[in-house]
């Protein structure tokens, strides 16, 4: 068995891993690169391998670093299946349109800026076409994606319907499994079930997104997100909050929700202002049964009730939007792109991030070279859709949002794992930058584990 490394490597998007076996190649996540424009354009037209050798593609979960140059693998011709539990199938079919939306809408404008033909990377119509191959599995369901080649799927904690992964290679008595994390999530999240280690792994190939540091308590984050309301509402001034429009955006729903009831924040308008967050809200509410059924608050709620209170808006219509640069008062509006390269949120920003009475309100990990890291790092002037803005709005940044595992529940998951496998061999470190994966690679050797952090295209021998 032989791994590749065709993402992720030594940063923390473009995850895409392959494994070659019996024959067969297996895809292992197909996602979008993000930073500098001129470098990711190059990395995600690149395929991973050529469309013809691909056998079948198992996916982690929906987020597009994971899941967005699927349609691109479809549009080179690729018809094979798509494995993915249920709320990921779900969730894909609008997140897959969405982007395909954005590329298009990309190609446009630089085809107007620079007088030439810019081909998108995909289109709508790929999306479309890449939604109809998804097939959805159970959690702990065992299925045969090639000959001799079994993948099951268990709850990563993450985002609604993530999935770590198993992948189990039989010739004849003898078995191997190889144990790809996906991207784990944290215990005590609000909505999403706690993750649960898999057992009998000989490999790990595990995300390192947060190896250096850990994390505020939910708790903890839920009481600095009153606090920031509270006190920007008392300037006059708005809460800008950039979010995923997958998993961020609901969790912030749920704890605003709870702090209203409470009285714990101002009777202000709270906005979301995403297309895809309405649609992916939609989902979490038709896929309810996979919700944390210990959390009193999702208990009490049924799916739809929990995100929806009388101070909560969905604008997904584009002229809604526009109407919020023109209004007045404090209000909260929480926006797309969680790392503010596309999306309304960008125009929020080129409004707002000048007003010293606002707050941009950081909820989640923000990659080198995008336009948020750039606000986490409160550089004095930032630019959107190519104009310089000064930065005089208030900063605030809650990891306790995350819903990366942190150092230390990092380490917790891999224990557990190590546990309910004796014949663990070696652990593969992706999906995290440089300093986060080398201090969390030594902190495991000091464990007793054999750890690599292969770089991009490394070919790994797994016997």
């Amino acid at each position: 068995m032989q791994l590749t490394i065709q993402g992720a490597a030594r940063e923390v998007t473009g995850s895409c891993h392959l494994v070659q076996v019996h024959g067969k190649t297996i895809l292992l996540d197909c996602g979008m690169f993000q930073g500098r424009r001129s470098e990711v354009q190059r990395k995600n037209l690149t395929l991973p391998v050529p469309i013809e050798q691909i056998d079948a593609v198992v996916l982690s979960h929906a987020h597009i670093d994971h899941s967005g140059r699927l349609p691109l693998l479809v549009r080179n011709g690729y018809t094979k299946a798509i494995h993915a539990t249920q709320a990921t199938c779900d969730l894909c079919e609008p997140m897959l349109a969405d982007s395909a939306h954005i590329q298009e809408k990309d190609a446009e404008h630089l085809a107007w800026h620079k007088r030439e033909h810019f081909e998108p990377l995909y289109g709508m119509r790929d999306a479309a076409r890449t939604a109809e191959l998804m097939v959805a599995h159970d959690y702990g369901e065992r299925f045969e994606v090639a000959p001799g080649v079994f993948v099951t799927f268990s709850e990563a904690g993450h985002i609604l319907g993530s999935a770590s992964v198993t992948l189990e290679v039989t010739n004849g008595a003898h078995v191997k499994r190889l144990v790809f994390s996906g991207d784990i999530g944290r215990s005590g999240l609000p909505i999403i079930r706690d993750p649960a280690p898999p057992q009998g792994a000989d490999w790990v190939l595990m995300e390192s997104t947060y190896g250096n540091r850990d994390h505020g308590t939910v708790e903890d984050a839920r009481a600095l997100l009153a606090k920031v309301v509270r006190e920007t509402a008392a300037r006059g001034g708005r809460v800008l909050v950039p979010a995923f429009a997958v998993g961020r955006t609901q969790e912030l729903v749920y704890d605003l929700h709870q702090l209203a009831d409470a009285g714990e924040i101002p009777r202000l308008p709270i906005y979301i202002d995403s297309p895809l967050a309405t649609k992916a809200t939609e989902v979490f509410e038709r896929n309810a049964d996979v919700f944390d059924q210990t959390e009193r608050f999702v208990r009490s709620h049924n799916g739809t009730s929990l995100f929806q209170f009388p101070l909560l808006r969905y604008t997904p219509d584009r002229e809604d939007s526009k109407k919020l640069s023109q209004s007045t008062g404090p209000m909260v509006i929480i926006s797309a792109s969680g790392m503010c390269e596309s999306g309304r949120i960008v125009h929020h920003l080129q409004q707002g991030a000048s007003n010293p009475r606002n707050t941009i309100l950081i909820v989640g990990f923000q990659a080198e070279h995008t336009l948020g890291r750039r606000i986490v790092e409160r550089r004095e002037v930032i630019k959107t859709f190519g104009v310089e803005v000064p930065l005089k709005a208030q900063v605030a940044v809650l990891n306790g949002y995350s819903a990366h595992a942190d150092r230390t529940e990092l380490s917790n998951w891999l224990r557990a794992v190590r546990e309910r496998s004796p014949r663990l061999k070696d652990v593969f470190l992706v999906h995290g930058e440089p300093e986060a994966q080398d201090a969390f690679g030594a902190q495991l050797r000091e464990r007793g584990y054999r750890v690599h952090m292969p770089v991009l295209g490394e070919k790994l021998s797994l016997g």
